[in-house]
């Protein structure tokens, strides 16, 4: 509990830092457009000091909730955490939770239009859940295990994510640019969590 916390913690407020002044902007910027597009006003969203407060507090939980996914997985294998298996554990999850899903899913500033919530949950599911036993099977001695894995990692993106309609309020270089900030910002933090917690593990077992 001490390394998830900890480690959770750190790594979210650095994540909330490197957010803040790389995505926020683009974000902001999104919203402008997406206002000019809307011309009967939005609904009431936080501004100002409100909103960096509640995204500063929702990173850190965040983050810790994610440092208890991972750490608490590792738990379960018996073996002592080390720092460098600590970055290769946070690297597959970044994987499995932001870059398997973006190929289909990449994240979008507002302005974009999107397809049904629930449908769009549970394709990420899926590519999340095929990436994980993907990436567990491509860890075999077998070329059958290991062909097997390529499919079932490949399996949501050959059928297809479900698209929005619509044209989009957002610039595509926008787009483009939010894209590439949320995914180094979140590879960056698995990357932070997965070393700052197997430090901590490895002290502690000391």
């Amino acid at each position: 509990m001490i390394v998830v916390l900890c480690s959770g913690a750190l790594a979210g407020l650095l994540l909330f830092a490197i957010q803040h002044f790389t995505v926020v902007p683009l974000i902001e910027a999104a919203e402008r457009y997406e206002n000019d597009a809307d011309h009967h006003g939005t609904d009431w969203k936080p501004a100002g000091w409100e909103r960096t407060t509640w995204t500063f507090v929702t990173t850190v939980l965040t983050g810790i909730g994610f440092a208890a996914v991972l750490f608490g997985f590792l738990s379960l294998t018996g073996r002592n955490i080390t720092m460098r298996q600590g970055v290769l554990w946070g690297l597959a999850a970044f994987g499995c939770f932001h870059l398997a899903p973006s190929l289909g899913l990449p994240p979008l500033p507002p302005g974009v239009p999107v397809s049904d919530v629930q449908a769009r949950q549970l394709w990420w599911m899926w590519a999340v859940v095929g990436a994980a036993a993907g990436l567990w099977l491509l860890t075999g001695r077998t070329w059958t295990r290991r062909i097997v894995g390529a499919l079932v990692i490949a399996m949501p993106h050959l059928i297809g994510a479900p698209a929005g309609a619509g044209g989009s309020a957002v610039p595509a270089e926008l787009m483009r640019s939010f894209t590439i900030a949320s995914l180094t910002s979140v590879a960056i933090f698995w990357t932070l969590l997965g070393a700052i917690g197997g430090f901590l593990s490895s002290r502690g077992e000391r």
